[in-house]
Order: C-alpha cells, then structure tokens, then sequence
C-alpha cells in the first residue's frame, strides 16, 4: 500500500508538469489509436479488448484530471470516459466493416472523448470558477449520456436476448447513468441518498417500460430510440426538479420529446 502511494505520488509529480490541455490530447489520441487498433478484431475477441479498453480510459481520464479526486469522485470523474469507450467499441460492430466507416467513427470517438475529459475536469475543478462552464459541461455530459444510452441499448437489443435479462441490463444502465447525473447536480464528494433514491425510481420505470415493450413488434433501433428518449425525458424531469428549476415549459419540452420519438415508434410497427 505504501509503494502504491509513493509510485502514485512520483507519476503525478511528472504528470503534473505537464499542461493539462496536452494531457487530454494526449489521451484522447492514445485512445482512439487503441480504439482503431480494436476495429480490426472481430467481435469475439471483445473479452479481450474490453477490459483493455476500460483500464486504459481509466488510467489516461486519472492522468487527464489528475489533482484533487476525492471519495466518489474516483467513481464519478472516471465514469462517463469509460462508458464512453466501451459503448462506442461495442456499437461500432453493428456498422458494415469497411475504412469508409472506421475513419469518422474513429474521429468522432476521439473528439468524443476529448470532451468528456473535459467535462469530467470541470465538474473536478472549474465549477466554482465560472458557473456558465458548468452548465455548458453538464448540457454536453447529459447529451452523451443519451447517446450513451443509445449505443448501449441497441447493443443489447440486437442480441435478442430474454426479455427479463433485456430489462434488467437497462436497468443497471439506467441506475449508473442516472446516479451519475444526478450527482453532477450539486457535486458533493459523496454520493447523497436522494440521487440514489431517483437513479433507483428511474431504473426501475424505465425496467417497466421495456418489459412493455419486449410484446410491440419494434426493431431493435427503434427499440432503443425510445428507450433513450424516455431516459432523457425523465431524468431531465427529475434534474430539473433536483435543481429547482421545474417550471411548465420545461415539462412540455420534455414531453414534446418523448411524444414525439413515441409517434415515431408507432409507425415503425412491424405488424
């Protein structure tokens, strides 16, 4: 425990001297050539690639951020990069294998991360410097996190798995990305009782809303739009809420949304 602790202390002495606008370059581009070089594996060696993938975006998100990581924050901070990359690892296998789709994948997932570095430093060390920051990053963290949403989502639908286990693999999705949002409200050191309470009240609708939807005959993409229309319409609800910032325009908005994508849904019915 205490050689970690020096050999922790040693890298962030060097790492520090580092700017740290280099570091999320650095970073990001060490993870999109790492990203590319996994393109050219199939599908079956993603046990291999996965674990690779989530400690590496650790590591180079702890080398990006590096100074003041407190308590959950070594959960919070970290969350979104990783998420990040493994879903755009496991939802690049739904696209035809070919260089006219690696290459904007590629960058895309590089630019993608870079901001979600970003993000995960200003929640760490800039909200209380600029609060326009704030909610610039947040708005980017909350969009990510429906994209998020929806790579994950229409990964595990195209497996077609058992409806049950379908259900329960979004709900899991739902809690973290939900609790992660939630936190990013007030950005405490610990993670308060009510942003659990709400991820588990959000997990558990949005549990229901796919077991309804396992009996609709919806393709799987489909399936998934609406499953992340429905995340972002209620967790927009409850942040709103949390924030104390719920008025009825904000309601409509966000019901708009989801009528909207429902509408969508219904005509895309395979009857």
């Amino acid at each position: 425990m205490i050689i970690t602790k020096q050999i922790s202390k040693n890298f962030r002495k060097r790492a520090v001297k580092i700017e740290k606008r280099i570091r999320f370059v650095l970073s990001a581009l060490i993870l999109a050539l790492l990203m590319l070089f996994s393109t050219f594996f199939l599908f079956d060696k993603a046990i291999v690639f996965i674990p690779i993938l989530i400690v590496t975006s650790y590591f180079l998100t702890f080398f990006s951020v590096l100074e003041g990581i407190e308590k959950i924050e070594w959960f919070a901070l970290f969350f979104m990069p990783v998420l990040l990359t493994v879903s755009f690892y496991l939802f690049y296998f739904l696209f035809p294998v070919r260089w006219l789709t690696r290459l904007p994948f590629i960058v895309i997932y590089g630019i993608s991360v870079y901001a979600m570095l970003l993000c995960s430093n200003i929640f760490n060390v800039g909200v209380e410097k600029s609060l326009q920051l704030y909610r610039a990053a947040f708005s980017v963290n909350f969009f990510y996190q429906s994209l998020i949403g929806f790579f994950l989502f229409n990964t595990i639908f195209s497996f077609r798995l058992n409806f049950l286990f379908n259900a329960f693999l979004v709900a899991i999705t739902i809690f973290l990305l939900s609790i992660h949002l939630y936190w990013s409200i007030r950005l405490k050191i610990v993670m308060e009782r009510e942003s659990l309470l709400y991820g588990f009240l959000t997990s558990l609708m949005l549990f229901e809303v796919v077991l309804v939807l396992s009996f609709i005959p919806l393709n799987s993409a489909i399936t998934a739009l609406f499953v992340t229309s429905t995340y972002y319409s209620l967790a927009g609800l409850i942040y709103n809420h949390l924030d104390q910032r719920l008025f009825s325009q904000t309601i409509r908005e966000y019901l708009f949304v989801l009528f909207f994508v429902g509408l969508i849904a219904v005509l895309s019915l395979n009857w």
